[in-house]
């Protein structure tokens, strides 16, 4: 915004006092907020810095020691210049001292040869700088008008980049909190030499706020984000054209650029809240409808006609309910299948052979909200990438359901492998583990009408908590895939089979809820999944042979039956994969 003291020297008024510079030639470009005319030696106290200071000179001191404590008052407050009009005091020239002690603190000196009205100088540089700040203002409006309509229209963040580079004239780069680069512009400069080693040189600048310019590497710099979450920085570099190892370029970027990038930088939040905050919208009608369509809490030619209006037709269409979810949250407490050993009553995890893994497990806690949505959205896209329409939302705090809308039957298998594949191309967690982990998709059985679709829903959902159990690596589960433990899990609530456990296991619960310190339903479950091997049963139960057999003797006497019995111990096996079932959610 403001001259410096080199374009100062270069006005007319200036020129015609046949400028000399005697001193302070490497300060040249410091900028000139003002220009004062003083005769006083003490006129320091009364500056503010950045000032070009006009004098003849007379009411200098007089002695070496007077001159070197002006000249340091000078350079201390932080003026721009000196410049002393010749005549009136200094005849031919400004005094040694002075110079030498211009020339030591940087201080630019300048000599008029030729008597100059000051009032000529002051008025040209005042005009300067007032020109320059209504230019500065101008380009402030554009940058305002132009950032204005880029957020009206919904531009993209390399629309908004492009922008910024454009009105800067300097190459611009936005980047995510990793230091990967999101968007760039290089303003006609060479890309690879701007983003070569780009995370390591991006690490190196080191801003001191949030707006902020690193003079050091020569990148103006602001975070990008809103609502208390940044997601990215802004970078532009000043001077354009810089080399970025070039150290450090002269002097700060105006005013204007740092409106610019902080304009850009708003509008790229504000783009990103408007359209994660219309997907949410269009989310949240997807849930109201599924959820409708689960708890029949709406009519389904409610609901048909609401889709439509979506965009997504669900009359006379081949209708497939899908459940997608994490296998298991790996949090501390909560083992997954097939990891890590027995606890000390034996209860812990069973080997790695067989589908249906028998242990209860405590209920997983639900996926945290930032998980459930990376899910929901690598759904969402799956469907956009395989062109597939339908309703896609989380239906709970684990889960996001699918209902997909097919032309017709023949075409429900083709459909169902594109999604999985898409979806295991889209999210970090496929494919699955060995012994666990990763995501289910589940698929229930196709409908040909709305009304009953909850069906195909409510079995997805179903297949899917009980396909948690199976360490299979199957793209989807289906009913077919559902083994002993996983018919028992889809039966859970049937009060037949809870009348079963409870008489096949009733007591040895009610013992071991009298002495929590004993749990014997651990020492009968690590016999039984040993194939009824009791020294293979004492090991994984972590406990003495001897002991083992007298817990066994136990639980016999507790449950009046023969644990040498092979009818008995497949009843008791069946009552605690049921038992499990139950327990899990």
């Amino acid at each position: 915004m403001f001259p410096t003291v080199r374009e100062v020297l270069a006005l007319d008024p200036v020129r015609r006092g046949a400028p000399r510079l005697v001193a302070g030639e490497a300060a040249l470009d410091r900028p000139v907020r003002w220009v004062h005319v003083a005769e006083v030696p003490d006129i320091a106290t009364l500056l503010g810095g950045g000032e070009l200071v006009l004098t003849t000179g007379i009411g200098l001191p007089a002695d070496d020691a007077g001159l070197r404590a002006f000249i340091g008052d000078l350079a201390q407050v932080g003026v721009s210049g000196l410049v002393v009009e010749l005549g009136r005091r200094y005849p031919s020239e400004v005094p040694r001292v002075m110079a030498a002690a211009a020339e030591r603190r940087g201080l630019p000196l300048v000599e008029l040869r030729r008597a100059t009205p000051f009032v000529r100088i002051t008025e040209a540089v005042h005009a300067l700088i007032v020109d320059a700040q209504l230019h500065e203002l101008r380009a402030t409006e554009e940058i305002h008008q132009r950032f204005t309509d880029l957020s009206v229209e919904g531009a993209g963040a390399a629309e908004v980049v492009r922008q910024a580079a454009e009105l800067a004239g300097c190459p611009v780069v936005l980047e995510n909190l990793s230091r990967q680069v999101l968007g760039y512009d290089p303003a006609g400069e060479s890309a690879e030499l701007l983003l070569d080693g780009w995370e390591q040189h991006s690490r190196r600048i080191r801003p001191t706020g949030r707006t902020a310019y690193d003079a050091d590497s020569g990148w103006l710099v602001t975070t990008v984000g809103a609502r208390g979450q940044d997601w990215g920085r802004l970078l532009l570099r000043w001077p354009a054209g810089g080399d970025l190892g070039a150290g450090r370029p002269v002097g700060s970027p105006p005013t204007r650029l740092t409106i610019l990038v902080e304009r850009a930088a708003s509008t790229l939040a504000l783009g990103r809240l408007i359209r994660r905050d219309a997907e949410g919208l269009e989310r949240q009608l997807h849930r109201t409808l599924l959820t409708a369509l689960l708890d029949h809490s709406r009519p389904v030619d409610e609901i048909a006609l609401r889709a439509r209006a979506l965009g997504v037709t669900l009359d006379r269409r081949h209708l497939v309910g899908i459940m997608v979810r994490h296998r298991r949250d790996r949090t501390p407490g909560h083992p997954v299948p097939g990891e890590g050993g027995p606890a000390a009553d034996g209860s812990g995890p069973p080997p790695a052979t067989g589908s249906w893994p028998a242990p209860a497990t405590p209920a997983d806690p639900p996926a945290g909200p930032a998980r459930l949505r990376d899910l929901a959205e690598a759904v969402g896209q799956a469907l956009r990438e395989t062109k597939l329409s339908g309703l896609t939302s989380p239906v709970d705090d684990q889960a996001v359901g699918v209902l997909l809308a097919l032309p017709d039957a023949t075409a429900e298998e083709r459909a169902l492998t594109a999604f999985a594949a898409a979806l295991r191309r889209r999210h970090p967690d496929q494919p699955v583990p060995p012994g666990g982990g990763g995501v289910i998709i589940a698929a229930g059985s196709g409908v040909g009408s709305l009304r009953e679709v909850r069906r195909s829903l409510v079995e997805a959902r179903q297949l899917a908590e009980a396909a948690r159990r199976d360490r299979r690596d199957l793209p989807i589960f289906r009913l077919p895939h559902v083994g002993l433990a996983g018919l028992l899990h889809l039966l859970r609530d049937e009060p037949r089979l809870q009348t079963f456990v409870e008489r096949e296991l009733g007591a040895l619960l009610t013992h071991d809820a009298h002495h929590p310190r004993e749990q014997l339903l651990g020492t009968l479950r690590a016999y039984l999944e040993q194939g009824r091997n009791k020294s293979a049963g004492a090991a994984a139960a972590h406990l003495s042979r001897p002991a083992f057999y007298e817990r066994l003797a136990r639980i016999g006497r507790i449950l009046a039956v023969d644990l040498d019995s092979v009818e008995t111990c497949l009843s008791l096996h069946v009552a605690l994969l049921a038992l499990d079932a139950i327990r899990t959610p």
